[in-house]
């Protein structure tokens, strides 16, 4: 293993390299803070650097040197979105309207982290609250996409998709309520993963915490697998973090999808759209599983309209963030977002209501199809350009933002997004899997599949 340039090793590489006494986790952490001060100023994927890091890295050394590692993560540098508290450090989720306080306690993802002896290098950028799958927000201007620095990143988790593409840092902590680990991992041509609902803790909720999840982003599928390892499990803040025994996720990455049912879902409850080459990178992803013995075919899943479902409990969660913040302070939001959220304040509780009663409906249809896993785009196209104009964020946000990620969310079904090659403009093409409720160790097995055979 060349260990020469740390920065470039993926988690699993480190840890092997730790253990051979080759490398250290501080000599780990000033090769990938260096790259951050030569690269980031281009990039701009964090929101606040953690100035602990060093002193953790330090410690993790001296474990290290004592053979007495913490945790399956000890001296793997991990960044965390700015969207879950790090004690000690701002949560400004994007907006100047937040407080620039430090937070007086740790996220449960985080203290998992901390346990696991993970050395969080810092949080990362993200949009206002959230509200657009853009990589810009008022607080922190624009994130940039490493492949080319005129295209946007996707959001919300814009900075980690970036920071994991630029190679700062291995492990990149995320949150996904409508495509947000997903569509920037898309963009970036990383690996991202949205995990089953409930199998990683959420405290403090966001306004999508009924169908939001923290999950893993990568620059591979086992390095997600050993993350999610970690951020899984039980935590008495969250009551509907499930309470299972510890699992490794890695343990049957390598098994295989011989005669594994794989369903090709092309109409996720509306005529979503999706350009020539990502339909060209879904074909070449059924070749290569197919190739290894997966059974492929195509499926029709009888779903309400999930475009409707979208824009009403998107709207929703808009209308309720504002009305969270002081009206003093709504000068400081970006003034799309106040403009879209106050257009859905005259959602009323039947149409709540209704909306949960067919994303019940949608979970339901899922769970009767009988296959092993789904597969479908990620995205409707590839990376666009940074900034580029807003005109209708309604229109964006089914056709272009989450036309193919939004299903996933509310059926709470596991989902990962992986690079599949470059489209022509030599921007990352990438595809969707899915799985059944619970059944993430599945979801990554294939898509494991797909990685080993794309090298």
């Amino acid at each position: 293993m060349d260990v020469s340039d740390p920065a470039l090793l993926d988690a699993t590489e480190l840890l092997s390299a730790y253990r051979a006494r080759a490398l250290t986790p501080l000599a780990a952490l000033q090769a990938v803070t260096e790259r951050i001060a030569r690269r980031n100023p281009d990039i701009n994927a964090f929101s606040v650097m953690n100035p602990e890091a060093l002193d953790a890295a330090r410690a993790s050394t001296a474990r290290w040197a004592a053979n007495a590692p913490t945790g399956a993560l000890d001296g793997v540098p991990v960044t965390v979105k700015d969207f879950l508290d790090v004690k000690a450090l701002p949560t400004r989720r994007g907006s100047k309207a937040t407080s620039a306080a430090p937070a007086t306690n740790d996220a449960p993802v985080v203290e998992f982290l901390r346990a696991a002896g993970a050395v969080i290098v810092g949080k990362t950028t993200a949009p206002e609250f959230g509200w657009k799958i853009a990589g810009d927000s008022p607080l922190t201007g624009v994130t940039r996409n490493p492949w080319d620095k005129t295209r946007d990143t996707g959001g919300s988790s814009a900075g980690a998709a970036a920071a994991a593409a630029a190679f700062f840092g291995p492990l990149h902590v995320a949150t996904d309520a409508y495509g947000s680990i997903r569509l920037p991992a898309a963009w970036c041509g990383v690996v991202g993963m949205k995990p089953s609902f409930g199998l990683t803790p959420q405290w403090p909720l966001g306004a999508f915490g009924h169908v939001g999840a923290a999950g893993p982003i990568a620059r591979t599928v086992k390095d997600a697998a050993l993350l999610l390892e970690t951020l899984a499990g039980y935590h008495k803040a969250d009551p509907f973090s499930l309470d299972l025994p510890k699992r490794d996720y890695t343990a049957t990455l390598e098994d295989g999808v011989a005669g594994l049912k794989i369903g090709i879902l092309r109409h996720p409850g509306f005529a979503a759209t999706a350009d020539d080459e990502q339909w060209q990178a879904l074909d070449q992803a059924r070749h290569l599983l197919e190739a290894q013995g997966a059974v492929i075919s195509e499926v029709t899943i009888d779903l309400p309209d999930i475009s409707e479902l979208l824009v009403t409990l998107w709207g929703i969660a808009q209308a309720r963030q504002l009305a969270l913040i002081a009206p003093e302070r709504h000068a400081d939001l970006d003034p799309l977002f106040v403009e879209t959220a106050r257009k859905f304040q005259g959602i009323s509780g039947l149409e709540l209501i209704d909306a949960e009663a067919k994303r019940l409906r949608a979970a339901h249809a899922m769970a009767a199809l009988g296959v092993d896993g789904l597969l479908c785009p990620a995205v409707p196209h590839a990376a666009p350009l940074a900034k580029a104009p807003l005109p209708d964020p309604v229109h964006a946000l089914v056709h272009d933002w989450a036309p193919w990620s939004f299903l996933f969310n509310l059926t709470r079904q596991p989902a990962v997004t992986l690079p599949i090659g470059v489209n022509t403009n030599n921007l990352p093409l990438a595809v969707q899997v899915a799985a059944p409720l619970y059944r993430d160790e599945v979801a990554l097995k294939i898509a494991r599949a797909l990685e080993r055979m794309l090298g």
